[in-house]
Order: C-alpha cells, then structure tokens, then sequence
C-alpha cells in the first residue's frame, strides 16, 4: 500500500454527538430485559427496581457516596426509603435517557425524591413546572412546599409572586388558614405590594375567621403593622373603632397593645405636621413593592425604565408622580429631542426636591402630607445656577453650577434633619455647571457637565470624582466612554447609572454604568429616544 504524502496537515479532534446517547440507550435497554443488572432498589412499597451502579453513580452524587464508602457497595439490595416504587422508576428511567415527565399529580412526590437522590436537574424541572402553575389560590402552599425541601429558586419565585400579587392573595381562603407565625412572616418584610391599612384589614379579618382561637394572637400581628403610615383619617375612622380593641373582660393586653399603637400613630402624625424631627423605627419605615428599576421622564411626563434583571428598557405607560404641574416646565430643544428644565431628586423617602435650571432657588415637596406643599428652602451660601443637586444621608448637597464670578467648584450641603442652614464643603477639582450628581456606597459621585468660555465656545466633560462626607476630600475616578452634560444619574443595586445627556448638539439615548469594583464605565442598551436631564428620581419601584 503507498503511504500518502501530506503538506502541513495538522491533526483535527472529532466528536460524534450521538456516541453518549446510544450508548445510554443500550444502557437502558439491557436494564430492562436485567441484563448486567448488579443492583436492585427497592422501593417504600416493597417493589424492586434495577440498575447498574456504574450507571446510576454517573449520574448521582448520592449514588457514588452510596457505592463508593458505605456499606451499601457489598449489597445487592438497597432500600431507598420515602419514595414508591412509582417515582423511584420515573427516575431511575430519567438516569438512563435524560428525560422526566412532571405533572400535577406527581410533582409534589417527585421533588423531594429528586432532592434526596441528589438530582439537581430533576428538582430544578420540578420548581419550573410549579413557577408555572402559581396562583393567588396556591401560592402561599408553595413558597412553604419549597421552604420544607429547600427549594431556594422556587421558594424566591413563590415569594415575589405574593409580594406582587399579595391584594389578591389576602382574599384567598389559603390565607385566612395561614398559621400565626406564616402570617407574621407575611406581614413583617419590608417589600410588600399593598397599603398599610390593607395591612391592618388583612390582620384582622384572619383574627376574626377563627376569633375564639386567634384573638390572643393580635398583640403580637400589631406589632408588625406599620400604623403610623396609615393615613390618620383611616386610623381615626377604621382602627380606633374596631370592636376588637374595646373594652372585653379579661383582654386586658389586647386593649392595651391597641391603645399603644394607635397612639404611636397619632404621636406620629402630629410630629409630621409640625415638621419636628420623627425617630425612625421599624414601624414608620414605608415598606416597598419589591421590583426597582431606573426610570426616566421626557417633557410630556412619558416616560422609560430599565429592568437590570432583563437588560430591556420598556415604556411606562402610566406614572404616579402627578403632583406637579410640568406643562410650564418644559421645552423643545428640537422638534424630535425632549429636555426637562428641572433637576429632581428624592430625599427621606417622600421629600421631592427640585432646581430649575437658570434659578439659584431650590422648593421641596412633602408627598407624605394629604395636602402636597410646595416649600422654599434657604438660599443656598453661594448663589448657584444650573448646579448639581444630590442626597446622602439625609443631606441635600448643591455642587458646581454658575455664579455672580463665573463657573464654580464649591460645594455646600444642607441638612434635613436638623435645618441648621447650608454649610461649605471641601472643592471639586473642576469648575463646571450642568453636572449631574448620584449616590454610591455612601460617596457622593459628581459626573459629566460643562462650561462656556468668553468666546462662547462650550466645553464638555467626560470625568467623574466622588466625594466622602467623613474625610471631606474629593477623588477623580474612572471617565464615561464620552463627552455629556446634563445627565440622568442613578444607583441601583451597587451600580451607577448615568442615563442621557448632551454633547453640542447631539443629545443621548446611550446608558452607561460604574461598578465600583471593577473601576470602569460599561455600557447597557440604549433607551429608545434620546433625552437630557433626565430626573434624578430614578431609582423607582414598580407593582
């Protein structure tokens, strides 16, 4: 035979595909006619089921434990306890071909075989298929299903369906037979889609579905319910009058624990009303619907979010910001491109503060008040126009901007707690207006903004530095990929968003985030229109 000439033919590796799978086919079918069979596994009801153990070890970790270092490797016989004969078939045939039926009928009994034999994939199949099927009728079984099997993914998925859906979980009769301690972990989280005073209602009416057993049990659900954030109109009318906090012989305690807290609420209220400082305590503490996402306005209130969790910016059709009257408040910069003429931001979770571009005045907005009003804060100790406002720790803080001698790098902070006045920080390293300010990991970030020389040529920045109010020094750190002012900043879940903005006379739809760690800006999706100034109430949450 002549042996074949090559030129520089180097060797190639070759996978054939269906090798594993024939093989495994073989594999399951001499099991069927117990061919080769070494092992039977016997099931709670007595019946036996074959195997191989290399087979089986291949596919288990309990198996090769079992096979390897107890003394069930010198055993023909194995009992596996708490599964029928039924299940343990079903998986012992997924072993050998990969493939499981789940169901309705058989789903409750399949995940903790799957888990006991340690068959990752069977389990996650089963949590999948009960993701599915959850209801407002099933739910709370579900979450304490996944909870007694240590179904970390389904019992996180059982629980953000209740949160989001818990107005009609509270109807169901799955919940009015909850047991007290289920309860109290139902209504002591602070992420809750629903009211305060749906709170309360939902409390008594499972206290009064079984009131003979349950009354006892009140004192100790009152003290999870965050009365003081319910309005006092309602507190007056529906908790003051529940017959349950009346005067009934021998419930001493219960009387007593209901006066405690309606009374706490009203303290509450009434320091509110005279804007004196509130003590910050677990129950006046706004609890939150779960989902956060960045949101963005244009000049019609319409308005853009990004889910981290699906890398998607979406259309908000609707927003619950309606306070304020913007029609007066906007412009065109362009026919196509939208631009806010105000700075907003957010601070001790229902004061809404807003700058105005060209306006060193700074008003605030109390959401937590029946009647919203508008305030004026203190004019700030330099005046600054189109400056950067920002919150950290109660503190608002107005850096940069244009005054009386030209651009500034001053900074000054005010804080809300004890309205002492503004005070003067530490300087930036750049003199600059239209800059955009965020708060991470308890740093005040200042990014972007721009200056006009006296030949009218603007410039624009691309660094950032941040700020630390324990040292009062500022530190440069990473540049975005580009050029903007005026843009939307944000944090979420340890990432900085910077949303938008301007360079000349291009405005931005592009997204770029700042992760601490890794020390570099990153971009995300674009939103689907460009803006500017985007409000820097941006971190929002969603039902």
């Amino acid at each position: 035979m002549d042996v074949l000439k090559f030129c520089g033919c180097e060797s190639t590796d070759y996978t054939n595909g269906y090798h594993t799978l024939k093989s495994f086919e073989i594999f399951q079918s001499l099991r069927e006619d117990k061919f080769f069979c070494d092992i039977k596994l016997k099931a709670d009801d007595d019946k036996i089921v074959f195997g191989h153990k290399i087979v089986l070890m291949s596919v288990s970790q309990d198996f090769i434990a079992m096979f390897t270092n107890f003394s069930e490797r010198e055993k023909d016989i194995i009992n596996i306890r708490d599964v029928d004969s039924t299940v343990l078939k079903q998986l012992v045939d997924y072993m050998y071909t990969g493939k499981i039926t789940i169901s309705k009928e058989n789903v409750q009994v399949l995940l903790p075989a799957a888990n006991l034999l340690q068959l990752d994939y069977v389990q996650g199949a089963c949590a999948k298929f009960l993701q599915k099927q959850l209801d407002r009728f099933n739910c709370l079984d579900i979450r304490s299903f996944a909870d007694l099997h240590n179904c970390l993914e389904l019992l996180t998925s059982s629980e953000e369906y209740i949160r989001k859906n818990v107005l009609d979980v509270v109807e169901s009769e799955e919940f009015l037979s909850l047991p007290t301690e289920e309860l109290i972990k139902f209504i002591s989280g602070n992420v809750l889609n629903a009211s305060e005073e749906k709170v309360y209602e939902c409390v008594i009416n499972w206290v009064k579905h079984e009131l003979n057993l349950r009354y006892d049990s009140l004192p100790k659900l009152m003290e999870h319910i965050r009365l003081p954030l319910a309005s006092i109109e309602y507190i007056s009318t529906n908790v003051v009058e529940e017959p349950l906090f009346k005067s009934i012989p021998k419930n001493y305690n219960i009387i007593f624990s209901g006066k405690y807290y309606i009374n706490e609420a009203f303290q509450f209220h009434e320091r509110k009303t005279k804007q004196l400082t509130i003590p910050r305590t677990i129950r006046n503490t706004p609890r939150m619907s779960g989902q956060k996402v960045i949101l963005a306005f244009d000049y019609n209130l319409e308005a853009h979010w990004y889910d981290p969790t699906t890398n998607l910016w979406h259309l908000l059709s609707e927003n619950s910001l309606m306070y304020f009257d913007y029609s007066a408040d906007f412009y065109h910069e362009t026919d196509h491109i939208n631009c806010f003429k105000k700075k907003i931001t957010l601070i001790k979770e229902h004061l809404v503060v807003v700058s105005k571009f060209y306006e060193p005045s700074i008003t605030i907005l109390d959401l937590s008040l029946k009647s919203p009003t508008w305030v004026t804060l203190v004019d700030t100790l330099v005046s600054r126009n189109n400056c950067g406002i920002g919150v950290l720790n109660d503190c608002l803080y107005a850096v940069g901007g244009y005054g009386e001698d030209g651009y500034l790098n001053s900074a000054e902070f005010f804080n809300m707690n004890n309205h002492q006045g503004w005070q003067m920080i530490a300087n930036m390293s750049i003199e600059k207006s239209n800059t955009s300010v965020g708060v991470l990991n308890n740093l005040l970030y200042v990014v972007g903004g721009s200056v006009i020389n006296s030949y009218d040529i603007k410039t624009y920045f691309k660094s950032a530095e941040c700020y630390d109010p324990n040292l009062n020094i500022w530190t440069p750190v990473a540049e975005m990929s580009v050029r903007r002012s005026n843009i939307g900043l944000g944090e979420m879940d340890g990432v900085l968003y910077a949303v938008g903005g301007v360079y000349e006379s291009n405005f931005f739809k592009s997204v770029e985030a700042y992760k601490p760690g890794s020390g570099v800006w990153t971009s995300i999706p674009d939103m689907h229109i460009p803006r500017c100034n985007s409000s820097n109430l941006n971190q929002y949450f969603l039902a």
